[in-house]
């Protein structure tokens, strides 16, 4: 899998120098709304179509799953999972907390996970069974046992407002119980984060395979836990995700699990 893992680091700095060369130029990103409450700009279509030009000179064949082209069904084992803007919201206000993900599957098994930061220049990567790394430092979860010291990261389900009561309510039972949360609006560097031990866990609703699928890999090769918020294995379907250092995921998972009926989330993952 080197050459594959090459690809994907290639293809994400490629995609992260075209989202830095229009960061500062609004009129550039020609914003448009997907549907209520979402958006893409011009620089999400230019990055998603330089990446996947990259892929498919290198590894013609492969299947392709992409947030704004969609999926292609051409060889079934080999399926590229990708997101050339994840937190787009971010990027066309220029704050600067977003990234490009890239996740590789083979035979339904995530193989290869590649997370890149450009405006930080950090790259995170994993390969199933060797192990995530920063750049090129290795990287663990934190080992935060005492559920009051930990950080938390989230995101809000803007897509579907008739969550947002029982989400509230699961935010507010773990918010009086950990140190503090975080909501930056880029999942897959949230992921990231939890892989790297900046965060010791991350919750979420409704997102797809594309933001978290990389991430997931991240995360479970630097020694955490990844499920669903029903402790289940039906996160990168349902994008219903529970991500945390490993030490604390049933605490998580405690607030999670009782607050949404199966009826309210059913949605299977692009």
């Amino acid at each position: 899998m080197t050459t594959i893992l090459e690809t994907a680091i290639a293809a994400a700095r490629l995609g992260g120098k075209i989202l830095m060369e229009s960061l500062d130029d609004l009129e550039s990103k020609q914003v448009q709304r997907k549907q209520e409450f979402d958006f893409v700009t011009q620089i999400d279509h230019r990055s998603e179509e330089a990446i996947l030009k990259l892929i498919r000179e290198r590894h013609p064949g492969h299947s392709v799953l992409a947030e704004e082209s969609g999926g292609s069904k051409e060889e079934q084992d080999y399926l590229w999972i990708i997101d050339p803007l994840d937190g787009t919201k971010n990027y066309i206000h220029g704050f600067p907390f977003f990234a490009i993900s890239i996740a590789l599957q083979f035979e339904n098994e995530l193989r290869v996970g590649v997370v890149f930061d450009p405006v930080r220049n950090e790259l995170f990567h994993a390969q199933k069974g060797k192990g995530a790394f920063l750049n090129d430092d290795p990287i663990k979860v934190s080992e935060t046992t005492d559920f009051s010291e930990c950080l938390l990261a989230t995101g809000f389900p803007f897509r579907d407002k008739n969550l947002t009561e029982p989400y509230l309510e699961a935010f507010k039972e773990l918010f009086y119980q950990v140190s503090d949360f975080r909501r930056a609006g880029a999942a897959a560097i949230d992921l990231a984060y939890v892989a790297c031990g900046r965060l010791d866990g991350f919750w979420e609703l409704r997102l797809n395979s594309w933001d978290i699928a990389a991430g997931i890999l991240l995360i479970e090769e630097a020694g955490g836990k990844v499920t669903d918020i029903w402790r289940g294995d039906t996160h990168l379907k349902t994008g219903h995700i529970v991500a945390s250092n490993g030490l604390i995921h049933e605490r998580i998972t405690e607030a999670t699990r009782n607050k949404f009926k199966d009826s309210m989330l059913i949605r299977v993952g692009k």
